[in-house]
């Protein structure tokens, strides 16, 4: 597939996405470059403001089979995974899929599931399998897990280790609407009469398959992964860090900066495009030091920071070799 179809049917998408979740352009591209670079998105948001209809939506217009677990306490691995029942008529046992084999699975509050649960979907989320009862059973691609936290109730949550942090490609929020934008909210609804959302396919599986497969064209020239990789230094030698990002990290701006150069219809990666996505990168694997709670540093604001520090490649030799 050619990039400018890349996207055109990005575009379209985005446009069809916007029609249910309002007035949010920026963090919906952030979202659709995680799925175009088969990942995994995390969506760190207050209550009501719209992250599982975005799902919702990306699963219609993305013409995927779609899942969603809500994460609870008493939620068991099996609950995720599925297992094996006792079939009285054949006499024997059979498999029970859970919900994880999908396509899009929304993973809502996940931090409300004790750490053996979430285990069990971190196997998923980085091996594309799963183990049930010592077996193990491949998931079909693509396979990519939106999941969602509330950043302000953490009374019975189990908080995601650094681990399964970094298996997410990046993080993102959707904040609060305009006025204008939540006026323009109430209005769809009144003219719809209804509460359910209705959006067109825009591509199916195969094409979503195909989209990810053009992004692995897009030229990186080495001063670009260099600079990827000094970013993600960087915030390993920051004196607001007790730990920074992995190898994980730079790979997550690499591949992010990709799908941003062919969402506008670039062959070649731009450093604007690693700046673009820093931020959502690489804010969920850094841990502060604790002193830095006190005085409301977050971690956006040190990848903020290192990214103002780190000298940018010049604009000389970015483009493919012709």
């Amino acid at each position: 597939m050619e990039l400018e179809r890349v996207e055109e049917l990005a575009g379209s998408v985005l446009d069809e996405v916007e029609l249910a979740v309002v007035g949010k352009r920026e963090a919906l591209e952030l979202v659709l470059l995680g799925l175009l670079g088969d990942g995994h998105v995390l969506l760190e948001d207050y209550p009501g403001l719209a992250k599982t209809l975005a799902a919702r939506s990306f699963a219609q217009t993305l013409t995927m089979d779609f899942a969603r677990i809500q994460f609870t306490p008493d939620l068991m691995p099996s609950d995720v995974t599925g297992s094996s029942i006792w079939n009285q008529r054949d006499g024997d046992f059979e498999l029970r899929r859970g919900p994880v084999f999908t396509n899009l699975l929304l993973a809502d509050e996940i931090n409300r599931a004790p750490p053996k649960t979430q285990a069990a979907l971190l196997e998923g989320m980085q091996e594309r399998q799963v183990t049930i009862e010592g077996a193990t059973f491949p998931l079909d691609r693509p396979f990519l897990v939106m999941a969602t936290q509330n950043p302000i109730e953490y009374e019975g949550t189990y908080p995601l280790p650094e681990a399964q942090l970094d298996r997410f490609l990046l993080r993102t929020a959707f904040g609060y609407p305009s006025r204008d934008d939540e006026i323009e909210v109430l209005g769809r609804r009144a003219d719809r009469q209804t509460e359910d959302v209705l959006l067109r396919p825009i591509v199916d599986r195969d094409t979503l398959l195909e989209m990810q497969q053009a992004v692995e064209t897009v030229h990186v020239a080495e001063s670009v992964r260099g600079y990827c990789v000094d970013l993600a230094a960087a915030t390993r030698d920051s004196q607001s860090v007790a730990v920074g990002a992995s190898p994980r990290g730079s790979l997550a701006l690499f591949k992010l900066a990709r799908c941003k150069a062919a969402l506008a219809g670039r062959d070649f990666v731009l450093p604007d495009d690693v700046k673009a996505v820093a931020v959502p990168a690489l804010g969920h694997r850094l841990v502060l030091r604790p002193e830095l709670w006190v005085r409301r540093v977050s971690a956006e604001d040190v990848v903020r920071e290192v990214v103002e520090g780190v000298p940018t490649p010049r604009a000389e030799d970015l483009s493919a070799p012709r």
